[in-house]
């Protein structure tokens, strides 16, 4: 990491809690948290969240930060992709700092690989997984199949699942997509950080997931290149 450089995360927990693949990706990192107490992963469990993002990263740049991203991947994308842009924007102006999202670092990712047509595997219920689905759409990729574990309820659940059972849905939803470029794997909850290799193994295409994803895009944001090998294609990237 840069010298002293301080990467702020927003977090969906009402906690401050940093997210534990942080310290496995980067060791030498430094970051702060702030959390904004998602309730359900449904629209309604977000609202409220959503509304304290802006006022966190603010509070985290008053930290002295040096670079502020948002750790939830539904919670920035449920109102869609016009929405999202507003708050990056909003977040920017705020803070004067470098922002992202959990669900720019997604974006950036299928981009980064060379995605358009996609398969999806969530933690997610069939209505946050079509809100996902028209914001992918909206940001020009071609969703093939997408497919959930069917959780609404915040917290441990997602994180309950086993790498295998991610592993299981990842290979049901390229076999519905057809030829797809990618597959995406997507909540924050999902501890997803040893499942890209398999899959890449198997089905030889590149997998982009949230947290991995976004906390290399956090890292980034203060100049580093992001790089974990061993982890995928995408986190090998230089």
């Amino acid at each position: 990491m840069a010298k002293d450089a301080i990467v702020g995360l927003i977090v969906p927990s009402a906690d401050d809690r940093i997210p534990p693949d942080g310290a496995v990706m980067y060791p030498d990192a430094k970051f702060i948290a702030k959390g904004v107490g998602v309730r359900a992963l449904t629209p309604e469990g977000y609202d409220p969240a959503m509304a304290a993002i802006v006022p966190a990263a603010e509070a985290l740049a008053k930290l002295g930060v040096d670079a502020v991203c948002v750790m939830g991947t539904s919670l920035t994308f449920y109102k869609g992709a016009a929405v999202h842009r507003k708050l990056l924007e909003d977040m920017g102006r705020v803070t004067g700092l470098p922002v992202s999202t959990m669900s720019q670092a997604i974006l950036d990712g299928l981009r980064a690989v060379g995605a358009k047509r996609i398969g999806v595997a969530t933690a997610y219920n069939d209505v946050v997984n079509d809100r996902l689905k028209a914001f992918l759409t909206d940001e020009g990729f071609d969703v093939g199949a997408i497919e959930g574990f069917g959780i609404s309820e915040f917290g441990g659940p997602a994180g309950r699942k086993t790498e295998a059972e991610i592993i299981e849905l990842g290979g049901r939803v390229l076999k519905q997509a057809g030829k797809a470029d990618a597959l995406l794997v997507s909540c924050g909850g999902l501890r997803t950080l040893g499942v890209a290799a398999p899959i890449e193994n198997k089905h030889g295409i590149p997998v982009v997931s949230s947290t991995p994803a976004a906390l290399r895009s956090a890292v980034r944001l203060v100049g580093e290149t992001g790089q974990v090998v061993g982890c995928g294609r995408y986190l090998g990237m230089a």
